[in-house]
């Protein structure tokens, strides 16, 4: 029995399933639901607007109610401690609260802490998988009844501005999932405050029937009030269906017939999702299907979410990772984390890969994500890899998280927009995305393109004779050599230039064991007396390399990990050489914009630039210092001095006598074999190219390998595709299979050429259809693979020039 009408309402409500039960239930006591009882939402009809403009997507909106959800708990956690959150003590940034308010966090690698601190927050599906509700359960600091007209119920009011380790600071984003609860809208929201007080409270969220004509321009958002006042009663603890939990205090929010953008299988497709978007929350949280919609495997139906950084430490998938640092007097401190992931993993292809890749890491096409607090506010896709970096190759296997929770607020504003789902097309946005590329051409990554790109390295000197041949029949006109002439190399008669060879592979150097913590730390400079100097010309950037023992993993490992602090000890201006006072200089990014890369082999670089402000004859005197949690190491400081130089002459130019004509050429061509041809070790075949990341099988024509974005390096031709095993089927002659051969290799590789060059100079955007609304972006590359195996092959090798001409004449 229930004990008053409010109880009684609530658990209709919150018993019903999809938005089809609760349209019934309203239609069913009119009593409680006239027009009367509904007030608009934050108090303004108008409001409708902020509500719908928030995120576009419903995965992205449902993140916003998780990212409340961590806000609360840390505010409770900081009022149980008895700290005011918006006073002066209460910590600063979300990392220093989990430190301080959780000192079992060290614990949460494991797999049982982990899942009893993730019970705290739950995000739980119900209804069947074609009509799916969704519940986000918290048991953070909750409200009063009087006070949800001021909180869940307002906008814009900035109720947690003042508070800086929370993520909420607008008051609306909350509201981005109310558009994607069906067509009705209806979100049940009810809470009780965590010390006890006060009654267990609940409205629900609508959107104003249609058929009302008093008000037809827009939508209006309302919600519901019992006799002008927010429906309440009395609970010790509540059976809500959580996951082995019952709810005492905090917040439940129900939202009906939510958009799952596909993810039907709940915790199997929703979580990844979920962790894309929550890259490294403060907090675990346990994704939740109904019993009945869902049972795992091994009989549970939860699954605990920490986020997608954790993961990828752990994955099968990964080939490696390294951090790297960016700090710069304009944006502050940027933390960035490269991941390239192996070509093949396990007993699976490279095209086998490339997929669970994709579903587990890439699913919302999001391979360069930001971050502010473990939440990502911004992407770039692949089109980042293959335009800024020019490392095709890398395209379907690398992701960089770009952390910029230490980046300067002014700069960071001018970077996200407020429903952090989107990127500004801003100066400063422009400014870091030249700054990442840079940083990442000149670091590990690049020698790991290298590596890949040495494992495509093939002989075919007997095409490239056939290609000589046939260029020096092609009629090249003006327009066709110009044309050419904007992305290849081709001299003017068609031959193609002669091309390096590459470098014989050297020697394998020693295995490098590095030590967990430092046993020394040096700097690989010249020295003036006992004093390193670094000489650093004015307008230029320097790399300096220290030395040391220790293992990769160093600045990145998940326990006790280890860093590089440096700082300006004094700084004498060229107007005051010859001064011994300190600087007043009080970060290092006044005087230098620092980078600091991983170390690699017990290497570690740091790139320093000078600022517009330095002149040439001013000294620096600087510290680092390699940071170590051991004892008694603690951590190893190095003294050294910077001076600034005259710039750098640029190289006067050749004569114009002496400069040689920059020759165009051709991408190579190299044939492909399904196995090694005639024992020789050099052909290239499917298995080698799958090693390198690019899958090759029988459906499979042809394979465009770009370096560039404008520049096509080799075309790789199956000779072993379906396609062409067909037309040299058969009782034919060697010499004929021979000729179709060569005629299907020429086909492929012209028609690609051509393509492609037309494609890139005119600059199209490609993007294909992937469902009733939705384009996707397709690469050049993808797009010319995917032509050809549709049938561009067979027409090639089945067309007739000779009998064209003939009906033509």
């Amino acid at each position: 029995m229930f004990r008053s009408k409010q109880e009684e309402l609530f658990w209709d409500l919150y018993k019903c399933k999809t938005e089809q039960e609760i349209d019934k239930l309203i239609r069913q006591r009119p009593d409680l639901f006239h027009q009367s009882n509904w007030r608009p939402l934050g108090g303004n009809r108008n409001y409708f607007g902020v509500v719908e403009s928030q995120q576009s997507n419903p995965v992205a909106a449902l993140v916003e109610k998780l990212t409340n959800s961590i806000d609360a708990v840390l505010m409770r956690k900081c009022e149980e401690h008895g700290i005011n959150p918006k006073s002066r003590i209460a910590p600063r940034t979300i990392n220093d609260a989990v430190q301080t308010f959780f000192p079992q966090r060290n614990n949460w690698d494991l797999r049982d802490p982990r899942s009893e601190q993730a019970r705290s927050i739950q995000v739980l599906a119900d209804g069947s998988r074609s009509n799916t509700s969704i519940v986000v359960y918290d048991d953070g600091i909750g409200q009063h009844p009087k006070d949800f007209e001021h909180t869940f119920l307002s906008l814009l009011r900035g109720n947690k501005r003042n508070i800086p380790f929370v993520q909420g600071k607008y008051n609306m984003g909350g509201t981005g999932a109310i558009v994607f609860c069906g067509k009705k809208r209806y979100q049940l929201i009810a809470s009780k405050r965590y010390d006890g007080t006060g009654d267990f409270g609940f409205t629900l969220i609508r959107e104003r029937p249609r058929h009302d004509e008093e008000y037809d321009e827009g939508s209006e958002y309302q919600y519901l009030l019992i006799d002008d006042e927010i429906p309440a009663f009395d609970i010790d603890e509540l059976d809500l269906g959580l996951h082995r939990r019952r709810f005492h205090t905090g917040t439940i929010i129900k939202l009906y017939s939510y958009d799952v953008h596909g993810n039907r299988h709940f915790i199997r497709d929703m979580s990844p999702s979920l962790n894309q978007y929550l890259f490294e929350p403060a907090l675990p949280y346990a994704v939740v299907e109904s019993e009945r919609r869902y049972q795992r495997p091994d009989g549970g139906n939860s699954l605990v979410n920490y986020g997608l950084r954790r993961r990828l430490g752990n994955s099968e998938f990964l080939e490696a990772s390294f951090p790297e640092t960016i700090r710069d007097r304009r944006y502050g401190m940027v933390n960035v984390t490269v991941y390239v992931f192996k070509p093949r993993a396990g007993n699976r292809s490279s095209a086998a890969t490339k997929e669970r890749l994709r579903s587990l890491f890439f699913k919302n096409n999001r391979q360069v994500v930001f971050t502010v607090g473990g939440q990502v506010h911004g992407h770039y896709t692949a089109e980042f890899i293959t335009r800024s970096l020019k490392m095709s190759l890398l395209r379907d296997y690398l992701l960089i998280h770009v952390d910029c929770t230490g980046m300067k607020p002014a700069f960071r504003k001018r970077l996200f927009k407020a429903d952090r789902e989107r990127m500004n097309q801003s100066e400063e946005a422009s400014e870091l995305r030249k700054k990442l590329a840079a940083m990442l051409k000149g670091g590990q990554l690049q020698e790991i393109f290298k590596q890949r790109k040495e494992r495509l390295t093939f002989d075919s000197a007997d095409d490239n004779d056939l290609l000589k041949q046939i260029g020096k029949h092609l009629p090249f006109q003006k327009e066709l050599h110009d044309l050419l002439n904007q992305t290849l190399k081709l001299d003017q008669k068609g031959q193609q230039a002669k091309r390096p060879q590459p470098p014989k592979p050297a020697p394998e150097p020693e295995p490098f064991a590095g030590k967990r913590y430092p046993s020394f730390f040096n700097i690989d400079v010249k020295k003036r007396g006992d004093t390193p100097v670094i000489i650093i010309p004015q307008g230029s950037a320097k790399t300096v390399t220290f030395n040391s023992d220790v293992e990769d993993k160093y600045f990145d490992r998940s326990k006790d990990p280890g860093g590089l602090e440096l700082g300006v000890m004094s700084y004498t201006p060229n107007n005051e050489k010859g001064g011994d006072k300190p600087g007043t200089v009080n970060d290092i990014s006044d005087i230098f914009s620092v980078v600091v890369r991983s170390p690699k082999k017990g290497n570690i670089r740091v790139v320093l630039e000078p600022t517009e402000d330095v002149q040439v004859g001013d000294e620096v005197e600087m510290r680092a210092d390699l940071l170590s949690s051991a004892e008694p190491s603690g951590s190893m400081p190095i003294r050294f001095w910077v001076k600034i130089a005259e710039p750098q002459g640029k190289p006067l130019p050749k004569p114009k006598s002496e400069q040689k004509e920059d020759n165009l050429r051709l991408p190579k061509l190299t044939r492909v074999y399904q196995q090694l041809a005639d024992d020789k070790s050099d052909t290239a075949t499917w298995e080698k190219l799958d090693e390198a990341g690019i899958s090759m099988d029988h459906g499979v024509i042809m394979h465009p390998d770009v370096t560039e974005a404008t520049e096509l390096q080799t075309i790789f031709v199956n000779m072993d595709s379906k396609v062409l095993r067909k037309y040299r089927s058969g009782n034919l002659s060697e010499e004929k299979r021979g000729l179709i051969d060569r005629q299907n290799a020429m086909s492929v590789y012209y028609h690609t050429l051509f393509l492609y060059l037309i494609n890139a100079r005119r600059k199209y955007a490609i993007s294909q259809q992937n469902g009733s609304d939705n384009y996707a972006d397709i690469d050049l590359t993808d797009y010319l693979k995917d032509l050809f195996n549709s049938n561009y092959a067979d027409f090639l090798l089945s067309f007739d020039n000779s009998a064209l001409l003939d009906a033509l004449e």
